[in-house]
């Protein structure tokens, strides 16, 4: 079942980060996101709408925030211990993570299941290279206890996490409705947008067509990380909306995501 219908548009258009341009106000807009392992209703609202051309894939955030904060300036920064929006892309053997704030400050990681690593062709040592000081093995999200500790608990055991991948052409833009960190102004929200060349998504295609043609579907994560404070005391971890419920806390989870499909 298609969690969400991507349309064809016959143009490319740069990515300024207002998702209430002419190009989003003709599409469909996701359901709210709901609460990532319960389902239920989250205190604010976000929404996304996915877009495709031949040449490269679109995805816009809206993101509903009373008081917009972001700090992390550096890029590779852990943007999810702040307000993050997040896009993942399912690859079977691999997938990639997107994470970026309010000040459009981004976070990438490339994953590849250790069961099926070294695929010299589909990931080139020159590129995904576990020699790398940046390369991690990776378990899982808060599920790495007792047991489980080193592996985590998903059962294709670890990955290998790819701290120092770039995705080339990425292109991502922010726009705020409201004043940021200033705790005195009352704001809408922000939004951002998201542009990925399909040739750059080679490695995630696993034999899938490249662009996609009408009726394929890829599997992809779109959520959001809030900070939440109870009696001035800070929630840990960060109370987490997605596309589709987990069941679970646990952002990778890639059987669980959302079912993208293409159509025209």
């Amino acid at each position: 079942m298609n969690d969400y219908v991507a349309k064809k548009i016959e143009f490319d258009f740069p990515v300024d980060g207002n998702a209430s341009k002419p190009v989003w106000s003709e599409v469909t807009w996701s359901h709210p996101f709901v609460n990532m392992a319960t389902g239920e209703r989250p205190e604010y609202e976000t929404r996304c709408a996915i877009l495709w051309s031949e040449k490269r894939l679109y995805v816009a955030f809206q993101a509903e925030e009373p008081n917009i904060q972001a700090s992390l300036t550096k890029r590779d920064s852990l943007i999810f211990l702040e307000n993050d929006l997040e896009l993942f892309i399912d690859g079977i053997d691999a997938y990639y993570e997107l994470e970026l704030n309010a000040l459009n400050t981004l976070y990438e990681v490339f994953f590849i299941w250790r069961d099926s690593f070294p695929n010299l062709v589909r990931y080139p040592a020159e590129i995904f290279d576990i020699q790398d000081p940046e390369v991690y093995t990776f378990g899982g999200d808060y599920d790495r206890t007792g047991e489980t500790f080193w592996v985590g608990t998903h059962p294709r055991g670890t990955r290998w996490a790819f701290k120092n991948f770039d995705m080339p052409g990425l292109e991502t833009a922010v726009h705020l409705e409201g004043t940021l960190n200033d705790p005195e102004s009352l704001d809408a929200g922000w939004s951002a947008e998201i542009s990925i060349p399909w040739e750059s998504l080679r490695a995630l295609a696993h034999g899938r067509n490249l662009p996609p043609i009408p009726g394929d579907s890829w599997r992809m994560f779109l959520g959001r990380f809030q900070k939440k404070f109870v009696d001035g005391i800070e929630v840990v971890p960060h109370p987490a909306s997605s596309l589709r419920s987990h069941g679970v806390y646990d952002t990778h989870l890639p059987e669980e995501w959302s079912v993208i499909s293409f159509e025209a």
